[in-house]
């Protein structure tokens, strides 16, 4: 007998948002102390099961690279854990005393997690952990070329939760995540928010879906090494960065931007972590592999290793090769290895200055990064503030390896998978996504003064402002005063 598979998926997405949404209604009256016990419970399986979760995410998609795909699934546990196993999210979780006003959590219902084929594991770890620990049921609808692992992931999150006392069907997972499917989860009416990490088609889907979202940008992160950097460090912090699971996270450097000042120190330090300059030959066989006749990045680079993205390239490098580096005269579409990979390639410019690396920053960012991360090093403090201030990148991570740093692994951010962009990159938030933005804050406010005392007080004011005559005479006054 044939099957439909949409209309089967679009049948599993029915009864699973049926699920969900009962459990949720139950696990809204837990008490903090029980929501703590589960999401404990949960992030104690998800730690055991990091390593052969790894195995089975690279075999299935064939991305990345097992060992960080290990850190990544303990990241999404244990450092996630450990940075929200405080927080307050049921009841009254804030005071303001002298105000007399008293911030109220409530849970926002059923989440819709969209999860990406470079990260499926971790993300599905993750947004499991932060949507219980705020009292809401999730729902995951993984990449195409992810489901099996991604749903194993779901599944221990599950099983956890609810052996720790969670009802069941608190977490499910999309076993035939068709379009059609995936649009019937964000649409239906029972969905409250959508947690959106993937590509920039998935993104606006979610935002264009009539639900509140949170969905994520890419990232074309510049790094910058100035002159005042210890650029040996700065190169390994790169490298160890854009190698780590083969550049698949991204927060991880697309750039690398030094002056022509430290450029002879910058480029032996590349050549000395491993990295091989291409020839202009050699760069536009990247550039037609990398990219498709669409302009879209090609998933047969994404998360292979430098050796392997030559191979298919057609020409060779020495298999120790840890980057490919591409030294580019410009910024755009025209110059196709200045955009996002999600490899270990990495576009190279010298500049003379850190005002010239400021707007070439700039321009990287608006190709395809807007609102997401930038990387610097350097000692100087106001350099390092001038950038902060002026960039439209809502994390600058500084002397730091960036994807490490931008999802709070080795910086005091809050450790997230879900990376916003804010208003820069189209998104609702720029925060590290976390419990506390799947979470409706109501306030209870007590009367602090009357309507009596209140009208006294601004008619209060009134009358001490000056009238604008007044006002001119004053000001005639004193430069009369200043004159004589």
């Amino acid at each position: 007998m044939n099957i439909d598979k949409d209309l089967l998926a679009i049948q599993e997405v029915r009864n699973l948002v049926k699920k969900a949404k009962e459990a949720q209604r139950i696990l809204a009256t837990f008490s903090q102390e029980e929501i703590d016990r589960i999401v404990q419970a949960m992030a104690e399986e998800g730690i055991k099961a990091s390593r052969w979760l790894a195995k089975v995410a690279v075999e299935e998609t064939e991305i990345g690279k097992y060992e960080d795909k290990i850190i990544k699934n303990l990241f999404s546990t244990k450092k996630v854990y450990d940075s929200i196993k405080n927080l307050k999210t049921v009841g009254i979780i804030y005071e303001e005393k002298e105000k007399r006003v008293y911030h109220i959590a409530e849970p926002v219902g059923v989440i819709a997690a969209l999860t990406p084929t470079t990260n499926p594991t971790s993300t599905a770890f993750f947004k499991s952990l932060i949507s219980i620990k705020s009292r809401n049921a999730v729902i995951f609808s993984p990449h195409p070329r992810a489901v099996d692992c991604t749903c194993q992931a779901a599944e221990i999150m599950h099983k956890a939760a609810v052996h720790a006392g969670a009802p069941e069907g608190i977490i499910g997972c999309i076993h035939y995540p068709t379009l059609d499917a995936t649009n019937q989860l964000m649409t239906h009416p029972d969905i409250s928010v959508i947690l959106a990490t993937g590509g920039s088609g998935m993104v606006k889907a979610a935002y264009s879906s009539g639900k509140p979202a949170f969905g994520v940008g890419p990232g074309n992160v510049p790094a910058y090494i100035e002159r005042s950097a210890n650029a040996k460090k700065a190169v390994k912090a790169i490298f160890d960065s854009k190698t780590f699971d083969y550049g698949t996270i991204c927060s991880s450097e697309q750039s690398l931007i030094c002056e022509k000042l430290n450029a002879n120190e910058v480029r032996e330090a590349i050549k000395e972590q491993g990295g091989v300059f291409l020839n202009e030959e050699e760069i536009h066989k990247l550039e037609r592999f990398a990219f498709r006749c669409d302009g879209s990045l090609s998933p047969a680079i994404v998360g292979k290793s430098a050796a392997a993205i030559a191979q298919s390239a057609g020409f060779k490098v020495d298999p120790n090769t840890r980057v490919l580096l591409a030294e580019l005269s410009g910024v755009g579409m025209e110059y196709p290895l200045s955009r996002e990979k999600l490899s270990p390639v990495l576009a190279y410019y010298e500049v003379e200055n850190w005002q010239e690396a400021c707007e070439l920053s700039k321009r990287l960012l608006a190709l395809g990064g807007m609102g997401h991360t930038l990387s610097i090093h350097s000692e100087d403090k106001e350099v390092i503030t001038r950038f902060a201030l002026e960039k439209p990148a809502s994390r600058i991570v500084v002397n730091t390896p960036s994807c490490l740093g931008a999802i709070g692994g080795t910086t005091g951010l809050t450790p997230s998978l879900t990376l916003g962009c804010g208003s820069f990159g189209g998104n609702s938030t720029s925060d590290n996504i976390g419990p506390m933005n799947l979470l409706n804050i109501k306030r209870l406010a007590y009367e602090i003064k009357s309507p009596e005392e209140l009208t006294a007080e601004l008619l209060a004011a009134e009358a001490d402002g000056d009238s604008e005559e007044e006002l001119v005479k004053k000001i005639v006054k004193e430069v009369l005063k200043k004159i004589s």
